[in-house]
């Protein structure tokens, strides 16, 4: 019996898909050489014949300047450094995770004091905290109530917090997010 298995999914960055030679569509282009020389505004078809006479492309840059910013260089390598440009950038965009303490307005003390410790411990990694309240049924109209246990349960957070916004009644109950000082 044969085994099918399922391809991964992967995640792919769509190939960068500048203008090249004859797809530049403008018909004067401010050129770069391939060292980052500028050699001023040229006819599209005469920067073209430059960069083919040096065995390279002539690749649009900056479609938006006025006139286009066009570079003379190889295209694989120009592709090769822009993949790696966007890799360095992905790496230093550092995304935060929120994380999420449930509460219930008629959980005991001590397992208030558990997800306190809890909330403690995300708040000291350095991640914001979304404190859930939840409510059931009638519990939902009774919010003065509700905003009560919830500020008594801020207090039994041991490090100084920063609360972001007033607490926000939304489908299961009221909501409210931290982060630490």
């Amino acid at each position: 019996m044969a085994r099918r298995y399922q391809k991964q999914k992967r995640f792919y960055q769509p190939r960068i898909q500048p203008r090249i030679n004859e797809r530049i569509d403008s018909p004067e282009v401010r050129v770069l050489s391939e060292k980052g020389e500028n050699l001023g505004i040229m006819d599209r078809d005469k920067a073209i014949a430059l960069a083919k006479e040096r065995g390279l492309d002539l690749i649009e840059i900056s479609a938006s300047a006025k006139p286009p910013v066009a570079k003379i260089t190889s295209f694989d390598k120009f592709r090769y450094e822009e993949e790696k440009r966007q890799k360095q950038n992905a790496i230093k965009q550092k995304t935060v995770e929120a994380k999420q303490v449930q509460v219930s307005i008629r959980s005991a003390k001590n397992d208030l004091e558990l997800k306190a410790k809890k909330a403690n411990e995300f708040l000291e990694e350095g991640r914001p905290v979304t404190i859930m309240m939840v409510l059931r049924g009638r519990e939902k109209a009774n919010k003065d109530w509700a905003k009560q246990k919830l500020s008594e349960f801020l207090k039994m957070i041991t490090i100084e917090h920063n609360i972001l916004g007033e607490p926000r009644f939304g489908g299961r109950g009221l909501t409210i997010q931290i982060t630490k000082r």
